[in-house]
């Protein structure tokens, strides 16, 4: 009895250590150190472009401070360049809307409006709690949908959550039909899009065939889902767009829309293979 007491007595002493950490690298990931410095740089940039200076490469300015990997850097750039007028995103697949999101940032650091949509309601439910408490977000707090996303629902969703028109970033991370859905979407105009690929699947185009209740936990391992880079880049020409960067490993994709932040050179495909830990497949059965 003795010992088993002991044992939760620690368990829950870490956990409360881990809460009040966790707790702690939220508040440095939103202090004003923070959200100053940031804002600086995207006036650098914006500073650059109006004097016609030489900007730096996309590969060149990634970090992190709720994304992932880089992409938060990346994205900021894209939108000091391209410019951000509607200061609004919708983030499709969104997790727990704050860690390892690519538009956490905007929310609480930068005064972005913004979208949450995930199929996990837990997950939606800690996004919306998190927002309602953040002193940065709690008066004008991001709108959050629990769904789980088609091609055949995506519009109806955006549009009843009240989003439509030009928006300045759109997200989609689904794991699977983020290719369909990015080319069933029609009721929002994102100046830039940030659409997951997969390089594993190697340089050649290929899509997976379209399942509206495909779940990537539940596929067998080894199961191929997605697109490829070549496919992803395809789809997003078609829909008026170009490659303009990446995350460090080059599976989260930005792209730009058309006339927007002409400035910067188009990503080739052989880039987003540049990091070299990549093994490709065997074919797919």
């Amino acid at each position: 009895m003795a010992a088993g007491f002991k044992t939760r007595a620690r368990d829950l002493a870490r956990d409360s250590l881990g809460r009040l950490l966790d707790l702690a690298d939220q508040r440095r990931r939103t202090a004003p150190a923070t959200k100053i410095g940031l804002r600086r740089l995207q006036l650098e940039y914006r500073r650059a472009v109006l004097a016609d200076e030489p900007l730096p490469s996309a590969w060149d300015v990634g970090f992190r401070v709720f994304s992932e990997f880089d992409e938060d850097g990346v994205a900021l750039f894209l939108l000091a360049v391209g410019g951000s007028p509607s200061r609004r995103f919708v983030d499709i697949g969104a997790g727990d809307c704050v860690f390892a999101s690519n538009t956490a940032n905007l929310a609480l650091n930068l005064g972005f409006d913004g979208l949450f949509v995930d199929a996990d309601e837990a997950r939606i439910e800690h996004g919306r709690r998190f927002y309602a408490r953040h002193p940065d977000a709690m008066v004008r707090p991001p709108v959050f949908v629990r769904s789980f996303v088609t091609r055949e629902n995506v519009n109806e969703i955006l549009t009843e959550a009240g989003f439509t028109g030009d928006i300045d970033l759109l997200s989609i991370d689904i794991d699977g039909n983020d290719y369909w859905v990015w080319q069933a979407l029609e009721c929002v105009k994102p100046r830039f899009v940030i659409a997951e690929a997969h390089p594993e699947l190697g340089r050649e185009e290929w899509v997976m065939p379209y399942e509206p209740r495909f779940v990537a936990r539940e596929a067998p391992p080894g199961t191929w889902m997605g697109a490829s880079p070549a496919a992803m880049i395809q789809l997003a020409n078609s829909l008026g767009y170009r490659a303009v960067g990446a995350n460090l490993y080059g599976f989260n994709i930005f792209f730009a829309q058309r006339g927007v932040a002409e400035q910067l050179p188009t990503i080739e495909l052989d880039e987003l293979f540049r990091h070299g830990s990549y093994h490709r497949r065997k074919e797919p059965v």
